[in-house]
Parts: C-alpha cells; structure tokens; sequence
C-alpha cells in the first residue's frame, strides 16, 4: 500500500485560530490584538497554591494590579491584549466596563469585544473576550480566563450584551459601516 500522507510545516496558533474563524478561507487583516491574543493560547491558571506569572502580568494594565490568578481575569486579558496592540481599553478587570468603551456594533466583527452577562442579565457580573464566530445557538469567543485558560469557547448567544470596536482605526480595520 503507499503512503499518501504529505508532511505539512507546523502552523501556529493564530493560523490554527484562522481556519476556525474563516471555515478554511485565509483572512487577509485579522485585527492585530487579535493575532496577539491567539499568541497566548495556552496561558492557564495555575492550581490552588501557585499562580501564573503571566496571568499577573494581564492585570498590570487594571484597576487589579498585582492580583494573581485566582481573581477574574478576561477583562484583563482583553485590556492587555490592546495595549499590546498599542489600544487603551477600559483599565478595569470587570467586564461589563466594556460596554461603556468603544464604539457600539449593531452586529459583531471578527476580534471585536464581546459583552455577556454571568449568572443574571441584571447583575454586575460579566465576561468578555474577542469575537470570532457564532451559528444559531452559540457565539464563539477568543479570551481569557474560559475554562480558567486563554482559549476559544462558546457561549449562549442569547447571553451577549453588546459589541465594541475601538473607537480609532486600528490596525487599518474599519468594521462595516463604521469610518
């Protein structure tokens, strides 16, 4: 029998996270805080005891300064991912602060910031993280602190508040609409 297989170069994360996003169709100018964020998949809470350097570092940009891992932290994902972007974001680690940032999307972007409720649509708690995808029932996000990782998840479509987009240009991206 012969052997079909090809050896393929290794890919990295953020071209794994492009054929997610684009269903196999390369994309020509994801937003750079969102090649950066895809960097950092991988990036997991430490146990009980111990706590994650890196994940300390994300909150360096927050009103959470100095907290270690056991704090929320995928608003200080987000917050860091900007700023590594060269984008200031809210300097808060609470999620629902992004709902006052930006500019407002009447439908989501590729790496936009999405804005969920946690555990009640009127509460203060939230989550946040970059928007990749969604089918009918579930939006699929890149963020921080899903699954106590940076990792892609789902959530519910019905629990999304609402999407930012930086309010400047960035990265030379404008979403539809917007200029």
């Amino acid at each position: 029998m012969e052997d079909d297989s090809v050896e393929l170069e290794p890919i990295t994360n953020f071209e794994i996270l492009e054929s997610r996003v684009s269903g196999n169709a390369l994309m020509t100018h994801p937003p750079l805080w969102l090649t950066i964020a895809s960097g950092e998949i991988g990036v997991a809470a430490y146990p009980a005891g111990a706590s994650n350097p890196r994940i300390t570092a994300y909150h360096a940009g927050t009103n959470i300064e100095g907290y270690d891992d056991k704090a929320s932290w995928c608003s200080s994902f987000v917050n860091w991912s900007l700023a590594q972007a060269g984008i200031s974001g809210t300097g808060s680690a609470l999620a629902r602060s992004w709902l006052d940032w930006g500019t407002p999307l009447d439908a989501p972007r590729q790496g936009c910031m999405a804005v969920l409720w946690r555990e009640d649509p009127a509460s203060w708690k939230g989550h946040v993280g970059f928007y990749l995808r969604e089918d009918e029932t579930f939006v699929y996000l890149l963020g921080g602190n899903q699954l106590e990782q940076v990792r892609e998840h789902s959530y519910p479509r019905a629990m999304v508040l609402g999407y930012r987009w930086p309010h400047s240009p960035c990265n030379g991206i404008h979403p539809a609409g917007l200029t």
